[in-house]
């Protein structure tokens, strides 16, 4: 088995300033040291120190203590600059001859003076884009590289790093050309620069087709009508929504990457004033549609984005415009660049990030499978015919690059999302539902006054059941202060948190739970189809496939923590070699006795296993794309490819499927020669009825034989 190591390679770990000893003599010997050209500190910002926003409030410098030759705030080790201090002298005096300064903690997302891994203030910027930097920072993963401990490296946040096409490539030299992909967010449309020296991304983007794939159509203007319902009437408009976000967050969390922007362009000879200049970076910022532009490539994105603002925002005109060629607006040549366009780069997927992932996604819950990283909520849906050309764009262009389903910053694991994608096939019975447990609460110590934010969470513990109440009011907690409408992680409101716990209480174990176990029991089946059917596409459409720990059976999680709960190995050992001990011979029909579709998993830890050995064995038989169209009165529910020798069915839009009888006289003619079907070990070939293809299970591989 093979290593996949992710990385954040722009920042280095300094929440313990002992354990990196760079870190420790920036603190110890200030702009002297010979690290401190390898931190991205703005020293003039501080003064000539570091600011480190680490105190519960400007008195709490009390708490400061000499101790062994250190100073001390309460377990915070720091050192001291040499000659800075004497026995008998008082912790605070000592503390302001250091080259730091330590600051409120909240005053750090206003004035912080060095570049941080978005808001955590404990993983500061390295300057990567200096090859002696980049070199240094990167000893120990090269040595894993070249040592053979490591096969391939995932690197997080690539949008962050100054020149993400230099580094690449100066990574691959350095590695000699070892595999590697890239954490990058594509918005709709956006294509991975093809000049990057990297095998694809990490496939945030195979996630968002997939789901879109999954999700009927139809169920958009109903599913839309409710949102704009439980709004008041006010139907919601994503580009204002995330622009609204992102203009909070620049205004507030990442004030002080604003301020360092504005303080760069007036570096750089822009002669504004300075609040006005503060205004129109974060309009700039606040409307980009993409995470970030590779200047000089990516020259209609900045356009955009400064068009916007000025659309938005007349007054700042002439703001906007005296901008615009210091953020590099026509530049054609990299050498054209400011220093305050490179900054800008690194600085707006920190902000669409911020504003869209972690706030705009928990305020809107029109379906929230669709509020997924790397995702649009507002694109509703794609065709067969869409995806079939956006796989076979993968593999043109990137056949390397990952496929996923989960990862660690999912927002809901896919189990959740599959289930969740149900509603958009029942969108009348949701309706009734939601506005069923509105009445039954209003007026109650469970009313939390937020119909969108009842929607989302009522859309998680369906998705997720069953769920403790534990779990669910742990998310439900967690998505309201994401949301920052009635709480938020700096300010907690006890009595929203109180009403939304009671909510959840009563939703889970209280009144409420036999309605929603009823409803839940109706995305059961259908749920699980859609749970197959995004696993068989992941896993064999062009791509390498990331299967997330647990995610190979039914695996239900909400957002972090709860995706991170420990999996029982051992008990998915034994079950997995239970389907091996009753896999059957050539042409004895299923289902086996091990394999159920009651939500234990069985039949997609089946299907992973399978999938994986036939990729692992017959690599020969994924070299190609070809897609497949069924012929009969249910074709629409149908997806197939062939690959070049493994076939892949899978069903779409389960809940019409029944509604409709069921398959009937649906066929797929399958390419010539004879096949297997992996997980019954049927044979097939010819034209095939769905309906004994698809009798066991609603997917199904098929392998060309001889």
């Amino acid at each position: 088995m093979g290593v996949l190591v992710d990385i954040v390679p722009n920042h280095q770990g300094v929440a313990v300033p002992e354990h990196n000893p760079w870190w420790w003599s920036v603190l110890q010997e200030g702009q002297g040291s010979r690290y401190a050209a390898a931190f991205d500190i703005d020293w003039a910002a501080g003064e000539g120190k570091l600011l480190l926003p680490v105190l519960a409030d400007e008195a709490d410098l009390a708490a400061l203590r000499l101790e062994g030759g250190h100073l001390y705030y309460h377990d915070l080790k720091l050192p001291l600059a040499a000659g800075s201090w004497k026995e008998g002298d008082e912790p605070a005096e000592v503390h302001e001859r250091q080259h730091y300064r330590l600051i409120d903690w909240r005053r750090g997302d206003a004035e912080l003076n060095y570049r941080r891994f978005f808001t955590i203030t404990t993983l500061a910027g390295v300057r990567v884009e200096n090859p002696d930097v980049l070199e240094a920072s990167h000893t120990e993963i090269l040595r894993w590289v070249h040592s053979g401990l490591v096969d391939g490296l995932r690197i997080d946040h690539p949008d962050g790093l100054r020149d993400p096409a230099s580094y690449l490539q100066a990574l691959q030299d350095l590695t000699g050309g070892v595999y590697t992909v890239v954490e990058k967010i594509l918005e709709p449309g956006e294509e991975l620069p093809a000049h990057w020296a990297t095998q694809g991304t990490t496939g945030y983007d195979a996630l968002a087709e997939i789901d879109r794939l999954l999700t009927d159509p139809a169920g958009e203007v109903p599913l839309t009508d409710l949102d704009t319902r439980l709004r008041g009437g006010e139907a919601l408009d994503w580009a204002a929504l995330t622009h609204g976000t992102k203009r909070a967050v620049t205004d507030t969390t990442l004030h002080a990457e604003v301020e360092r922007l504005a303080r760069s362009a007036a570096q750089d000879g822009l002669s504004l004033d300075h609040t006005t200049l503060v205004d129109a970076l974060s309009e700039v910022l606040a409307n980009f549609g993409v995470y970030r532009s590779y200047l000089p490539h990516g020259q209609e994105e900045l356009a955009g984005a400064l068009q916007r603002a000025a659309d938005r925002r007349p007054d700042l005109q002439g703001a906007l415009d005296a901008l615009a060629p210091v953020l590099g607006l026509n530049a054609a040549t990299d050498a054209d660049l400011s220093e305050t366009a490179r900054r800008l780069q690194q600085t707006s997927g920190m902000v669409m990030a911020k504003g869209v992932e972690d706030t705009a996604f928990y305020r809107y819950s029109r379906l929230t499978s669709l509020n997924e990283v790397g995702s649009d909520p507002s694109q509703f849906a794609l065709t067969p015919e869409e995806v079939h050309a956006a796989f076979a764009r993968r593999l043109e262009h990137w056949p390397h690059g990952l496929t996923a389903l989960s990862t660690h910053d999912t927002k809901r694991s896919e189990g959740v999302r599959a289930r969740i994608k149900v509603l958009a096939e029942l969108p009348g019975e949701w309706e009734s539902l939601v506005l069923a447990v509105q009445e039954a609460v209003k007026g109650s110590d469970a009313d939390i006054g937020d119909g969108p934010l009842l929607n989302l969470t009522l859309q998680a513990v369906v998705g997720a059941w069953p769920v403790s109440a534990e779990r669910a009011g742990d998310y439900a907690v967690k998505a309201a202060r994401e949301a920052g409408l009635h709480t938020t992680w700096l300010d907690p409101d006890p009595a929203f948190e109180g009403r939304l716990a009671q909510l959840v209480r009563r939703l889970t174990e209280g009144d409420l739970q036999a309605r929603l176990e009823q409803f839940a029991g109706a995305t059961k089946g259908p749920g699980y189809s859609n749970a197959l059917a995004q696993k068989l596409i992941a896993l064999t459409m062009p791509g390498v496939p990331d299967v997330y720990q647990g995610s190979e059976v039914w695996s239900p999680a909400l957002v972090d923590p709860d995706n991170r709960r420990p999996v029982d190995y051992a008990a998915l050992s034994e079950r997995l070699a239970a389907l091996d001990q009753d896999e059957p011979g050539y042409g004895e029909p299923g289902p086996r006795s091990a394999i159920t579709i009651d939500g234990h998993g069985d039949v997609k830890l089946l299907l992973t296993s399978r999938a994986l050995r036939l990729r692992r064995d017959h690599p020969e038989l994924f070299g190609g794309y070809t897609p497949m169209q069924a012929t009969g009165a249910q074709a629409e529910h149908a997806f197939a490819f062939n690959r070049g020798g493994v076939v892949a069915v899978a069903t779409r839009l389960p809940v019409g499927l029944a509604r409709q009888g069921g398959w009937g006289d649906t066929a797929l003619i399958l390419p010539e020669g004879e096949y297997e079907e992996v997980l019954t070990h049927r044979p097939f070939g010819g034209t095939v009825l769905l309906r004994d293809l698809l009798d066991h299970y609603p997917v199904a591989l098929l392998r060309q034989l001889g």
